[in-house]
């Protein structure tokens, strides 16, 4: 068995098994072709079934010199999931990497924007321009209801219900969930949509997608990034700031405000709860603020 067929076969089984995305699939089979590609360098033939414990050990070692501990955490991962699915599928009776452990990472957390800073982010927006009314609806968009950027980009004119106050958003795998949207969102939507976008050459294959380029197409992932990133220099904040950011920020401001847990964790479409913690880390004062509060020796 050679490991380009293999790898086809795993990536069929990710899709239609699992149900997951493109990305996700991409993201997991890059982590494979790069022990590919160093075989190959390193002139060694070993089929995916017989490569042993040893080998991979040494593909690790070697990855590790040039990758950060977060890589090389997400590489081992990976191929443990590949590995995985060959011993699942009877190719394999072990997985080469089953006591291979990943390098111990602190919890990095993502920086948080503070109400005051989406605000000011928001006001560097030149509304003088078509795209500023576009760049405010989407910024509006990301932060109202905590979407990552894959689901902006993609959020259809047919997703938004705004007379029950809610838009329809597709995740990881493809899964649909139901997210409330605030009355200031659907106001700065509506502009976009009704004032701009209907001037705009559409493409027939956008013609349902609701954020355009000036050609009339969806937007990209990286048009997203740049759009933030002219904004954040213009704004002069020092912080590390991406679509993703107003995605943590909706989390940790919902949760400072009260809000519970377990829905946060269903707007956000986590299927763990504790992924959603990962996302909502607060301050010690708040935690402070909150057994003053609510819990009954509090005094």
């Amino acid at each position: 068995m050679k490991w380009q067929p293999t790898l086809k076969m795993y990536q069929d089984y990710l899709r239609i098994e699992r149900g997951l995305s493109n990305n996700t699939i991409t993201n997991y089979s890059l982590d494979i072709e790069k022990l590919i590609k160093w075989l190959a360098l390193n002139e060694m033939i070993i089929s995916p079934l017989d490569i042993s414990e040893k080998t991979v050990q040494e593909f690790i070692y070697e990855i590790a010199k040039t990758v950060a501990p977060s890589s090389q955490s997400r590489i081992i991962s990976g191929l443990k999931g590949f590995f995985n699915y060959l011993v699942f599928e009877e190719y394999r009776t072990t997985n080469p990497l089953e006591l291979m452990e990943s390098p111990k990472l602190g919890r990095k957390l993502p920086d948080t924007l503070s109400e005051a800073e989406i605000d000011l982010l928001i006001s560097e927006i030149d509304l003088s321009h078509a795209q500023g009314e576009r760049n405010r609806a989407i910024l509006e968009t990301l932060y109202g209801c905590g979407l990552r950027v894959s689901e902006i980009i993609n959020l259809k004119i047919s997703d938004l219900f705004f007379e029950e106050g809610f838009i329809k958003v597709t995740g990881k795998g493809d899964k649909e969930r139901f997210v409330p949207i605030g009355d200031a969102t659907i106001k700065y939507i509506n502009i976009y949509k009704n004032e701009i976008r209907v001037h705009d050459p559409i493409k027939p294959e956008a013609s349902d997608t609701l954020f355009l380029n000036r050609r009339g197409r969806g937007l990209t992932r990286a048009m997203i990034f740049t759009i933030i990133k002219q904004l954040v220099e213009k704004a002069g904040i020092h912080k590390n700031v991406s679509p993703h950011t107003f995605r943590h920020s909706f989390a940790t401001h919902l949760l400072e405000r009260g809000a519970d847990l377990r829905a946060i964790q269903q707007m956000l479409g986590h299927e763990s709860i504790t992924t959603t913690e990962i996302y909502t880390h607060i301050d010690k004062t708040h935690l402070t603020e909150v057994i003053h509060k609510f819990h009954p020796r509090k005094t």
